[in-house]
């Protein structure tokens, strides 16, 4: 049974978000045709949906994909960007061009970062081709899983430039090993997703794309059954713990869960655990 479309993201030309279970949103980067590259207004669209879905108080968890079968996305569409008119402005003045372009990058990031700020988790299923603005959006998610085939690379240095979308900021916070992330994005090689799980990269395997998206819908649906206001806290609170120390991390818990605590949730959860009923929460 096909999943339902969301009618309030019908408007968007790159992104399919569909329902594949209550309180579950898939999103899949819809430019199969360009094997889901990413060209200025496909970046501005995700990010718009991801701030869409960050208040959506009918979406407790998200699903990331791509359509198609031949790629998640194999990253920047490098003809779109040859013909970007701000990469390829001329002007006699270094200053005021790298002023146009440091706006553009942060507008890039920008939108890629909207995932990682969405107050909902998301999983991100990979598959196919994987490469360059993947890692950079993979950085983002909660959750990472794949297909067994799916190929990976950070190949910004085969076209000319350091990665400057998330990449080298959240891949070393999130695999345990500089050596690894130094090796992967210094040489630009593929790297298979056996070596993304034995890092740490992704968390789960799969046979192919069909079965990782099935597993991501399955751990979506279940968090979507959880306490949101525990849910959204959690990914919250891990968050500001990563780039904080654990004083600091441990104050905002503090401040956070005096608000939280006072919840409903808390006490419906504690009395369905006693009484080994399952609680249904109320919208956040």
């Amino acid at each position: 049974m096909a999943a339902a479309p969301l009618p309030s993201y019908s408007s968007y030309r790159y992104m399919l978000v569909t329902s594949p279970a209550p309180y579950v949103a898939h999103v899949q980067i819809n430019r199969p045709e360009k094997l889901n590259s990413f060209s200025q207004p496909v970046w501005l669209e995700f990010g718009r949906v991801f701030d869409q879905l960050s208040g959506d108080a009918e979406v407790r968890a998200v699903v990331l994909s791509g359509a198609g079968e031949r790629a998640f996305t194999t990253g920047l569409d490098v003809k779109a960007a040859s013909e970007d008119s701000i990469l390829s402005a001329k002007t006699a003045d270094p200053a005021r061009k790298a002023k146009l372009m440091r706006s553009h990058i942060e507008e890039f990031q920008g939108s890629v970062g909207a995932m990682e700020k969405c107050e909902k988790p998301v999983i991100c299923v990979l598959h196919g081709i994987s490469i360059g603005l993947a890692i950079d959006i993979a950085c983002c998610a909660d959750i990472r899983i794949c297909a067994s085939s799916t190929h990976f690379a950070v190949k910004e240095v085969d076209i000319g430039l350091a990665a400057d979308i998330g990449t080298l900021a959240r891949l070393p916070k999130i695999v345990g090993s500089t050596s690894w992330v130094k090796d992967v994005c210094l040489t630009a090689r593929d790297f298979s997703a056996q070596e993304a799980l034995s890092v740490g990269f992704v968390s789960q395997v799969h046979e192919d794309k069909a079965a990782a998206v099935a597993a991501g819908t399955a751990l979506a649906k279940a968090l979507a059954g959880k306490s949101p206001v525990a849910v959204q806290g959690t990914k919250e609170l891990l968050n500001y713990g990563r780039e904080h120390g654990t004083a600091d991390s441990l104050r905002y818990t503090t401040i956070w869960n005096s608000v939280a605590l006072q919840g409903l949730d808390f006490p419906t959860a504690l009395q369905s655990g006693l009484r080994k009923t399952r609680p249904t929460f109320e919208k956040l």
